[in-house]
């Protein structure tokens, strides 16, 4: 699309890790929308890229954005590589329950099954929700105590708005990583292994660092690289960032932006990015994604986050994190490429790298029939207790 503008300053940014789509109102490009009365255009290429005019920006291409909250009915997904196929399991599959959860005065959404075995607790990334681990939960449920949590301004939980709480950011990494400790303690009453998609992987790693004695194992599916981090940015592009997260977040530009995005067109669009396999992108997951950004006060909770670009990196937790990490990848995802997550695996906590073939950026969805096993056989080597232990007990 040509740009208007008299002169172009691109940036090397890429992969905002925030669930944006794909722009259909009035385009004349199949990647790309014109927003009428402004001069703001969004791109879906590998740079973000800012051209102005004067004191005006014209062009955002972001490359890669993480959206997932797909649900559907639970007993519609049998993972064909679980052993346990009685009339009893198939009943406990069945069984998945909602609650809500007070947490300092808010209201947490989240699902649970199971009855026995070690504490799993699922972490969905940003966008997303509990309802994203739908093919999870019936599964690991019937050796697991499973639990899928909404973090705070995300699914059905409380969205409280960011600007009540003056210069101090809310939603944060340690917000949730802190949200997440007090679960476990809370609802879970025990130890648990956390597993964490995309950014949901920074919220794990944030709430082990944060206190260590409640994490016993942690798997990691396609971790965010955070690659729009101000601390990987050039240093001259470093205040024409700010200046545009600012116009997104204090000005009607950012409602609008919003708008355009938060329709099923788009959702259904970025989701056949999102996912190798787009077989699996229905109208109903499509609808399970887009209904939670509807609800009062998600406009607020998503400016804010695209504005966060400070926080921990992965690679700055990874060597705080005491318990065994795994960390899984998608070798097909757009978004968060699979060499550079590689350099995760040289860390002494990472146990081990797995590469799932043709898979996209949510494994777990798209492909849980690799990923329950995985994280069968992760949490059976870390749950039982060493020979010497047993003995001793």
């Amino acid at each position: 699309m040509a740009s208007t503008s008299t002169s172009s300053t691109v940036s090397p940014l890429s992969r905002l890790n925030f669930p944006l789509m794909f722009f259909k109102r009035g385009t004349n490009s199949q990647n790309h929308m014109t927003i009428p009365s402004t001069s703001i255009h969004f791109h879906l290429h590998n740079k973000l890229a800012i051209s102005h005019s004067s004191s005006s920006i014209s062009r955002f291409r972001p490359d890669g954005f993480s959206v997932y909250s797909l649900s559907v009915d639970h007993d519609q997904f049998e993972d064909p590589t679980n052993c346990l196929s009685s009339d009893h399991t198939t009943q406990e599959k069945l069984q998945v329950q909602s609650s809500m959860w007070n947490w300092e005065g808010y209201s947490i959404r989240y699902q649970y099954s199971g009855s026995s075995g070690p504490a799993l607790v699922l972490v969905h990334g940003f966008g997303a929700n509990s309802d994203h681990w739908r093919k999870n939960i019936p599964v690991l449920a019937t050796s697991h105590r499973v639990y899928s949590i909404d973090l705070i301004g995300y699914g059905y939980s409380d969205k409280p708005n960011p600007r009540d709480f003056s210069d101090k950011p809310f939603y944060t990494f340690e917000t949730w990583g802190a949200q997440l400790n007090e679960f476990c303690k809370d609802v879970v009453k025990d130890q648990a292994f956390f597993i964490c998609n995309s950014i949901g992987g920074l919220v794990g790693l944030q709430a082990a660092v944060m206190e260590p004695q409640i994490c016993k194992g942690m798997i990691l599916l396609n971790i965010s690289l955070r690659m729009l981090h101000i601390k990987k940015q050039p240093l001259l592009g470093r205040p024409l960032i700010r200046s545009f997260q600012s116009l997104l977040r204090n000005t009607a530009l950012g409602k609008i932006f919003f708008k355009t995005v938060a329709t099923s067109e788009s959702v259904r669009s970025i989701l056949c990015q999102c996912y190798n396999d787009t077989s699996q992108v229905t109208e109903e997951l499509v609808q399970k994604i887009l209904q939670p950004g509807l609800e009062p006060g998600a406009v607020d909770v998503f400016l804010e986050f695209i504005c966060y670009s400070e926080g921990p990196l992965p690679e700055e937790l990874l060597p705080q994190v005491k318990c065994p990490v795994l960390i899984a990848w998608g070798d097909k995802d757009p978004w968060e490429p699979i060499e550079l997550g590689r350099a995760y695996e040289n860390f002494d906590s990472v146990e081990d790298f797995v590469v799932l073939p043709n898979v996209g950026h949510c494994p777990q969805d798209e492909a849980p029939h690799l990923v329950n096993p995985l994280v069968q056989s992760f949490v059976a080597r870390h749950a039982t207790p060493p020979a010497s232990e047993s003995k001793a007990s």
